[in-house]
C-alpha cells in the first residue's frame, strides 16, 4: 500500500529537469492534509526523506499529529467509566442483539398459553400442565424458527424430557414427586433455549430463563403496539366477531343443556367451571402464563450464551504433591471397605456385638455418614481435577489411575449404604425419607460412573449427561409412584411379621389405594378412611384429576371403607400391628 501511495504522489511533480534544480524537501504524501500510510504503519517508506549533505533547506515541518510521523502511540487519558464499559462489554458478549419483531405465530400462541392457564389450572393439576405446555412450546418453536435457529440433538433431548417429566402430575396423585418433576421440567426446558454445554453453562442455563421476562414482556408489548397502531381496523373486526361468537356460544349452550340433560353433563366436564369468587387466583394464573410463554419465545429467538462465562483453570501441581493426599485417601477408603465386606455379606450380629449399637441406630447411623461420604468425595474429585497435573501423557494417565480407584471404592461405599438402608426398611419398613435419600444416593452412585466413564472416553459430554441422569432419576421416581411402594412394601412386611404402622399409612395419597385395598379388615378401612373422605370432598374436573386418583375412586367405589370402623387408635402397634416404625427410643423421622 505505500508504495502505491508513493507513485500516485508524483504524478502532480514538475518536470525531471526542473526538479533536479529544487532542494529535496518531504514526499507531498506528508504534506496531505491527511495523515499518510505511515499513520497506520509506524516506520513506513512514506515518512519524512532526510536532505543531502549539500542541501541548506530544512524540510517542512508535517502538518499531520506528531505521533502519525514518529510511529508512536500517546497514552490515552483515563477513564472512569471503564469498569462499566467493561460490564456492558461481558453483558453484550453473554446476550445477542434483540430478536426481529414478534410474529403473529408466536403471538397468538402466547395468548393461547395464558388463556389456558387461567381456565385450566386453577382447578389443580393434572393432564391440563401438560396442555398449557403445549402452545408454550409452540410460541418457543416460532420465535426460534423466526431467529434462524435450529434444533439440535441436545435440545430435542431436553425438551423432550421436559415434555414428559410433565406426564408426572398426570399420572401421580401425590403431591411431592409431581413438585419434583414440574421443577425438573422448568429447567429442562430453559437448557432447551439455551442450549448450553460447559458445566457452568448448564447449571446457569437451567435456570437463566428468568433472567429474561423483563425483556420477554417488552418485546411481546412493542408487538402488540405496532399492531394496534397499524392496523387497528381489523383488530376491531377481530375483537367483534370474538365477542358475537362467545355471545352465541354462551346462549345456545345454555338452551341445550336445559334441554338435554346428557348433553349438560358432557358440557359441564368440558368447560372450566368459573367463579367470581376464584377470579384473583384466575388472573394471576393467567398473567403467569402470559408472563411465562413471553420469556420462553424472547430466550428461544435471543438466549444467554451462559457458554461463554469461562473459569479459569487452576494452577498444575506437581505429581507428588497432587497424588500423595489422594492416594491416602484411598487407602483410607480400601480399609474401610474391607471391614465393610462383613456387613455386606450379612455379619451385622458380631458389628452390633462390637459396637453395642441397636439394630436401627447402625444402619441409620451409617447410612447418613456414608452418603456425606459420598458427596464430599465428588467434591474431592472436583478439587482434584482443577489442580491436576496436565502436561504430559504420564500426567493424565496418573490422574486417571488416582481418581478412577477413588471412584471405585466410592461406589463400593454406595453400595453399603444402599445396603444398609435396605436392611432396615426390611425391619421397620419404607417412609417417604428413607426412599428418598436412598434414590439420591443411588443417584451418586450413577454420577460416579459417568465420572469413571468420562476418564476413559473424554468429558466433553459429562456436564450435559449428569443433567440427563437427574432428569431421568426424577421422571423414574415419579413414574414408579413412591407411596405406592411405601404402602406395598409395608403391607408385605405385615404379611411376613404383622408390623405395619396404620397411622403414617393413612397420610399417604391415593396412590396407596391398590396395595392397602389388599390389607384385611378392620386395618383396611382404617387406612383408606383418611384418603377416601379427602376424594368425597374433591371435585376437580378431568383435566386436573391424576389417573391415580381415578384409580382410586374405582376401587373406594367398588368396595368402599367400612364406616362403622371408628376406633382405630389400637390398631398398627403391639401384638395385632407390630411396632410402630422402630425402637423406643426411636427418633428417625418418618417423612
Amino acid at each position: 500500500m505505500s508504495d502505491h501511495t508513493s507513485e500516485s504522489s508524483r504524478k502532480p511533480e514538475a518536470p525531471e529537469s526542473s526538479r533536479a534544480r529544487e532542494p529535496s524537501v518531504a514526499p507531498e504524501s506528508s504534506k496531505s492534509p491527511e495523515p499518510s500510510v505511515a499513520s497506520e504503519s509506524p516506520g513506513s517508506s512514506a515518512a519524512p526523506s532526510v536532505p543531502d549533505s549539500g542541501d541548506v533547506a530544512v524540510p517542512e515541518p508535517p502538518k499531520g499529529p506528531a505521533y502519525a510521523q514518529q510511529g508512536w502511540q500517546p497514552h490515552p487519558p483515563p477513564n472512569p467509566w471503564q469498569s462499566r464499559q467493561q460490564q456492558a462489554g461481558t453483558v453484550a458478549r453473554l446476550r445477542p442483539a434483540p430478536p426481529v419483531a414478534i410474529r403473529n405465530a408466536t403471538l397468538w400462541s402466547v395468548v393461547a398459553t395464558a388463556l389456558l392457564s387461567g381456565l385450566l389450572l386453577g382447578d389443580g393439576l393434572g393432564v391440563n400442565l401438560l396442555i398449557v405446555a403445549v402452545p408454550a412450546a409452540l410460541a418457543a418453536f416460532f420465535a426460534a424458527e423466526a431467529a434462524g435457529r435450529r434444533l439440535r440433538p441436545w435440545s430435542a433431548v431436553w425438551a423432550l424430557g421436559g415434555l414428559s417429566l410433565l406426564i408426572v402430575p398426570a399420572l401421580r396423585d401425590a403431591g411431592w414427586p409431581t413438585f419434583l418433576a414440574v421443577v425438573s421440567a422448568v429447567a429442562l426446558g430453559s437448557l432447551t433455549l439455551h442450549g448450553s454445554r460447559s458445566w457452568l453453562g448448564v447449571f446457569l442455563g437451567s435456570v437463566g430463563l428468568f433472567s429474561s421476562a423483563v425483556e420477554g414482556v417488552r418485546w411481546g408489548g412493542l408487538g402488540i403496539r405496532d399492531r394496534m397502531a397499524g392496523s387497528r381496523g381489523r383488530w376491531g373486526v377481530a375483537f367483534r366477531s370474538t365477542a358475537v361468537a362467545v355471545v352465541l356460544l354462551i346462549v345456545f349452550g345454555a338452551l341445550f343443556a336445559s334441554a338435554d340433560a346428557a348433553f349438560a353433563d358432557v358440557l359441564g366436564n368440558l368447560i372450566p367451571d368459573v367463579s367470581l369468587g376464584d377470579s384473583p387466583w384466575r388472573f394471576f394464573l393467567f398473567v403467569v402464563g402470559l408472563v411465562g410463554a413471553l420469556t420462553a419465545a424472547y430466550t428461544a429467538a435471543a438466549p444467554i450464551r451462559w457458554d461463554r462465562i469461562t473459569v479459569r483453570a487452576g494452577k498444575a501441581r506437581g505429581r507428588l504433591e497432587w497424588a500423595l493426599p489422594l492416594i491416602v485417601l484411598n487407602l483410607l477408603f480400601a480399609v474401610f471397605i474391607a471391614i465393610q465386606l462383613t456387613v455386606l455379606l450379612g455379619g451385622y450380629d458380631k458389628v452390633m456385638a462390637e459396637t453395642d449399637l441397636s439394630y436401627s441406630a447402625y444402619a441409620r447411623q451409617g447410612f447418613w455418614q456414608l452418603l456425606w461420604a459420598t458427596l464430599l468425595t465428588l467434591l474431592v474429585i472436583a478439587l482434584a481435577l482443577r489442580w491436576a497435573p496436565r502436561g504430559e501423557a504420564r500426567d493424565r494417565t496418573l490422574v486417571r489411575i488416582v481418581l478412577g480407584t477413588l471412584c471405585l471404592l466410592t461406589l463400593v461405599v454406595v453400595a453399603s449404604a444402599l445396603r444398609r438402608m435396605e436392611l432396615y426398611v426390611d425391619a421397620y419398613g419404607l417412609t417417604r425419607l428413607r426412599i428418598s435419600v436412598a434414590a439420591v444416593e443411588l443417584w451418586l452412585g450413577v454420577v460416579l460412573i459417568l465420572i469413571m466413564a468420562a476418564g476413559v472416553f473424554g468429558a466433553r459430554l459429562l456436564p450435559r449427561a449428569v443433567a440427563a441422569s437427574a432428569a431421568v432419576g426424577v421422571l423414574v421416581f415419579g413414574l414408579v409412584s413412591p407411596d405406592g411402594l411405601i404402602a406395598e412394601q409395608n403391607v408385605q412386611r405385615y404379611r411376613n411379621n404383622h408390623a405395619i404402622d396404620i397411622d403414617y399409612l393413612r397420610g399417604l395419597s391415593a396412590d396407596a389405594v391398590p396395595a392397602l385395598d389388599t390389607l384385611p379388615e378392620p386395618l383396611r378401612s382404617c387406612a383408606l378412611g383418611e384418603i377416601q373422605r379427602t376424594l368425597r370432598v374433591s371435585d376437580a374436573p378431568w383435566y386436573a384429576t391424576s389417573w391415580g386418583e381415578a384409580r382410586a375412586r374405582d376401587i373406594l367405589e367398588s368396595r368402599s371403607a367400612n364406616a362403622l370402623v371408628t376406633d382405630c387408635a389400637g390398631l398398627g402397634s403391639g401384638e395385632d400391628g407390630g411396632d410402630r416404625g422402630g425402637d423406643e427410643d426411636d427418633t428417625y423421622d418418618p417423612y
